[in-house]
């Protein structure tokens, strides 16, 4: 009982949707199709009851179809709560049925943007309200049961991929964030290790002081006890950072690649294309994060051409130093003919794209004008932020 008690909690819970698209050309589609279609139905029916009330209706309701998305359980009280008013006053007035246009079909757009939008005490108020205005040409007789039990399939349909639209894009959302918090705790290490570096270097510095303070004023003694305690403090608590990100694995101290291994990654293979690496510029100074991440970015191409790019025979990768900016531009001859269209940016790619933007700078991926794919990342040579 309390696990049901909780799941219902948690439904009823459930925020919005993020970032719903208010209106989009599709809708302007929907309407410019749908408001002539019940014009021609209200005048070419002949079967038709309160024509003028069903016209205004069917016409009117359309307008839902702009707002679907921000203002989703509005939209289905007003529609279908105008559906259920209509049904009550032709059975209370004893006159004809009420006979809604076929081309109020569109309505099946807005259980769908309930559950697809809106929030879970938004789709539990608006459920009842559309089974309510489902059930009562059922409950007056005018409905077959097997007719109405089709219109319940048919709802329940619509709400259904509305919620499973919902949570493939939740669980997309989910996968980038990790993808994201990886890519964030690989330069969580990265800068473990220049701060790693540095704090040693005092610490040792520290401890020669201590090793020759015989022939020092005490005040020097002091002041490099407190320098040495602090650095050791201080690599203490960085390592215990990191394993924190790294959700208690052990720490690896393994230095970590950076621009000096680049050339690692040339080498000639019958199985694949060659790799061809040219770094050019005064690179000596560059901070260890940012070496780190050129190494990275170019792994990461150097990889995904040799997995994706079709009849390739060359990989560069080159790597230029400007300024107060680097710039690596890895590219590869493959066949674009064989790529029928643009595919969305696999995870590899948003971590590049992550760890560019982490580092203060850009990162763009996308197909050459002739052959081949190029991936172009422009990083800072000293980022504030760091």
């Amino acid at each position: 009982m309390s696990r049901v008690r909780d799941l219902l909690r948690s439904v009823w819970n459930e925020p919005r949707a993020p970032h719903p698209p208010a209106r989009v050309w599709r809708d302007w589609a929907l309407v410019a199709v749908f408001v002539p279609a019940a014009m021609l139905e209200g005048i070419l029916r002949t079967d038709l009851a309160w024509r003028p009330v069903a016209l205004l209706i069917g016409v009117a309701l359309v307008t839902t179809l702009l707002r679907r998305r921000t203002h989703p359980l509005l939209m289905v009280v007003i529609s279908f709560g105008a559906v259920t008013v209509l049904s009550l006053a032709s059975f209370l007035s004893f006159d004809e049925e009420f006979t809604g246009l076929g081309t109020m079909v569109y309505l099946l757009l807005l259980p769908y943007s309930l559950f697809r939008w809106g929030s879970g005490r938004e789709a539990a108020i608006g459920l009842p309200i559309m089974l309510v205005a489902a059930s009562l040409d059922l409950l007056y007789g005018y409905t077959p049961v097997a007719e109405a039990l089709g219109g319940y399939g048919v709802l329940f349909f619509a709400m259904a991929l509305g919620a499973a639209l919902r949570y493939h894009a939740s669980a997309h959302v989910r996968e980038l964030d990790h993808v994201k918090l990886v890519e964030r705790e690989q330069l969580a290490r990265d800068l473990h290790d220049t701060v790693a570096h540095h704090v040693s270097a005092i610490a040792i510095r520290a401890q020669a002081g201590l090793a020759t303070a015989a022939i020092s004023p005490n005040a020097a003694t002091d002041a490099l006890r407190v320098i040495e305690a602090e650095a050791s403090r201080t690599l203490t608590e960085m390592r215990a950072m990191v394993r924190l990100l790294r959700r208690g694995e052990p720490v690896d101290l393994a230095p970590s690649r950076g621009l000096a291994d680049l050339r690692h990654l040339a080498h000639a293979d019958t199985g694949g294309p060659q790799v061809d690496v040219e770094i050019n510029g005064d690179l000596d100074d560059l901070p260890a994060s940012v070496s780190a991440a050129i190494y990275r970015l170019a792994q990461e191409s150097v990889t995904n051409a040799q997995r994706h790019a079709k009849h390739a025979s060359r990989i560069e990768v080159r790597v230029d130093a400007a300024g107060e900016r680097v710039q690596l531009r890895v590219s590869d001859d493959g066949d674009l003919s064989l790529v029928r269209a643009a595919p969305p940016p696999g995870y590899g790619i948003i971590g590049m794209i992550e760890r560019a933007s982490l580092l203060g700078g850009t990162c763009k991926v996308g197909p050459n004008p002739d052959r081949g794919w190029t991936m172009t990342a422009v990083l800072p040579r000293n980022d504030s932020r760091l």
